[in-house]
């Protein structure tokens, strides 16, 4: 009997397809491996309701799982007369977990120690594993991957924005699953990349903390405490307050073998960012940098923004602008404090963000931008101490800065620059290990 094949007809088992979509209609074929034995994912995943009333007086862990990674971190702890649905399910270590609504942007992973015995609603499932057959480390590479993640999507539907995943199709979905020994070869030349990028990682937070420490050394930088500060009793006049109204109303001070300014001394310009109209789309996506706090932390000089804006917006007003050389500094929200440098010929930024322009004159700018990096709990101390952390213009200018003689300012930038620089080239050893590591591991699991 000769077998028919067809160009656009495609002949399905009825018992092959776990759902009524022709989406469905094939066999998924990711790409793996077929030198392993293949399974299906329900073959070792079982499905776990662990049912709990919410009772009021009691602490409820809540976690969330993190999109395109699976990293499940710890949400918040409630009290559970605080908490709306009272019929919830509880998760323990080394669970699958996923989030039927967001499975299709790879939100799942294994549970962590910290989330042990935290809460999830019916918008989560979680499943046993059978770590006899599949490592745990190996489980979570392989729902990482580019492939699952679009296989993931696809088994996604919905008639609104809200596609959840179709637990059948989900389950029925095989992979290559190596002997338990085979899978931890694959995973111990993956973890020998890993490993060494870690290194490099703790590396880099030590060089942080000896340019912290560099920096205090040489300005002889120290806290200054006085004995009303060492008393339970404190009184505060009111017109002393200004805008805060706390104990820490005072500004945080310090003393040093220099001489100490404010802030506000040397800076010839200070204006706070601002985002054009969004009803106006001629303002957006053009060649001007604009920069968000999201851009700013990993760089001394900013390179790189997220999003862009238009000379337009510019000429009618509607944004502020920065010049190079000039310093960034957030101002508002939970990064407050972090800084970076103008390396454009102009740039602008949101309203999170206040610019300012430094007499190069009376202060290296470099200078600044190193101190203002390495002191954070002296930049930030005059935060306003509300919901969201703010250090305006006036704040900004009172902060007060150690300023030693040029020669000393430039010894300080010269030192610190090489340790920035050796931080740099190990962060770019990190992406080529990291990279190596999910080349290894994939290579051996898809053909």
């Amino acid at each position: 009997m000769v077998k028919m094949t067809y160009k656009f007809l495609h002949l399905a088992n009825y018992k092959d397809i776990p759902n009524w979509s022709v989406q469905y209609a094939d066999d998924e074929d990711l790409g793996f491996t077929k030198k392993y034995q293949m399974a299906r994912i329900g073959s070792f995943l079982t499905r776990r309701k662990e049912a709990i009333d919410i009772q009021d007086g009691i602490i409820y862990k809540r976690v969330t799982v993190s999109t395109k990674g699976g990293n499940i971190t710890i949400r918040d702890e409630k009290d559970g007369k605080l908490i709306g649905t009272k019929k919830q399910f509880v998760i323990h270590e080394g669970q699958f977990l996923l989030s039927k609504i967001d499975a299709r942007n790879g939100a799942y992973g294994v549970v962590p120690v910290i989330a042990e015995g935290a809460i999830i609603t019916g918008n989560f499932w979680t499943y046993d594993v059978d770590y006899e057959r599949i490592n745990p480390q190996f489980l979570t590479l392989v729902t990482k991957t580019q492939q699952f993640l679009d296989f993931a999507e696809k088994s996604s539907n919905g008639t609104t924005n809200r596609h959840y995943l179709q637990e059948e199709a989900f389950l029925n979905q095989q992979i290559p699953l190596p002997s338990i020994e085979e899978q931890k070869l694959i995973l111990d030349d993956y973890n020998r990349h890993i490993e060494s990028a870690i290194r490099k990682q703790y590396k880099i937070e030590s060089l942080a903390f000896d340019s912290q420490k560099l920096i205090c050394n040489i300005l002889g930088i120290k806290q200054k405490v006085s004995q009303e500060s060492e008393s339970l009793l404190q009184f505060i006049h009111l017109t002393d307050t200004g805008s805060r109204w706390d104990a820490l109303a005072d500004t945080y001070a310090i003393e040093s073998k220099y001489q100490i300014y404010n802030l506000g001394k040397f800076i010839i310009h200070i204006s706070t960012g601002t985002t054009p109209p969004t009803s106006h789309p001629e303002y957006f996506d053009g060649d001007v940098k604009f920069f968000t706090p999201a851009d700013l932390g990993n760089n001394k000089y900013l390179e790189h923004s997220s999003r862009t804006i238009t000379n337009v917006a510019l000429n009618d007003k509607k944004a502020r602008v920065y010049h190079k050389g000039d310093i960034l500094f957030v101002g508002i929200g939970s990064t407050v404090g972090k800084v970076g440098i103008v390396k454009d010929e102009l740039v602008s930024s949101n309203q999170q963000i206040t610019g300012f322009t430094i007499d190069s004159r009376k202060i290296n700018p470099e200078y600044v931008y190193y101190y203002l990096l390495y002191n954070r709990d002296i930049t930030t101390a005059d935060q306003s101490k509300t919901t969201l952390p703010i250090v305006n213009q006036d704040k900004i200018c009172k902060i007060p800065i150690v300023v030693p003689p040029i020669k000393v300012q430039d010894e300080i930038v010269s030192l610190l620059d090489k340790m920035y620089l050796e931080a740099k080239r190990d962060e770019k050893e990190i992406t080529v290990l990291e990279r190596k590591a999910i080349s290894s591991f994939e290579h051996k699991i898809f053909d």
